[in-house]
């Protein structure tokens, strides 16, 4: 549990700014100091969201390994050392949540995909695989950002604004880049999958 009143006196957000440019310069000290005053706040709302120590363990580490990969990113004007990572650490407690989720939803359902292509036969397994191949070719199609905002949002099943959080990049150039990704994609699939 989190103590209040602590005897180490309070940062202010300058000497948080220093820690994340001295990380950002791959100082390790610099992130000991970092995950040192912050770990337990990470941890706490880890555990407060998955409600499972050893997920929010994990979490609280990869929330400090995107730090030190990401601390070059780190832009005061849009909010506080602290804010940051605990947004990062939120961000990815939620996406777990909802990954656990998923998986509980789609082993729980009796129709299970693949359990289905096994009964189906040769020609339903072999479109189900094509269909893969197709999607996986058209996105290779879209340009990185459109691809990696577009997995990003689906995949994690982000609104836009948390897609915008997540890849740290504004909310319209998201949006744009989403709409664009899928117009693409609808227009190399729509051919393709016809003849399945």
């Amino acid at each position: 549990m989190l103590r209040v009143g602590e005897s180490r006196p309070r940062a202010s957000e300058k000497e948080w700014c220093e820690l994340i440019r001295a990380i950002a310069r791959g100082d390790q000290l610099a992130l000991h100091a970092l995950y040192a005053r912050t770990h337990r706040l990470v941890f706490t709302l880890s555990m407060r969201i998955t409600s499972n120590r050893a997920t929010a363990e994990e979490l609280t580490l990869d929330v400090f390994h995107d730090v030190w990969r990401r601390a070059s990113a780190y832009d005061p004007a849009n909010g506080s050392v602290v804010g940051w990572i605990m947004n990062q650490a939120r961000s990815r407690a939620i996406d777990r949540l909802r990954f656990e989720q998923r998986l509980k939803r789609t082993n729980d359902q009796p129709g299970d995909p693949a359990q289905s292509t096994a009964s189906d036969g040769p020609q339903e397994a072999f479109a189900l695989k094509e269909q893969g191949r197709l999607l996986r070719h058209a996105l290779q199609g879209l340009t990185s950002d459109e691809r990696h905002a577009i997995e990003t949002a689906f995949f994690s099943e982000l609104t836009h604004h948390e897609t915008a959080v997540r890849l740290n990049q504004p909310v319209g150039t998201v949006k744009t880049r989403i709409r664009s990704g899928l117009a693409k994609l609808r227009q190399m699939l729509a051919g393709a999958l016809k003849g399945l």
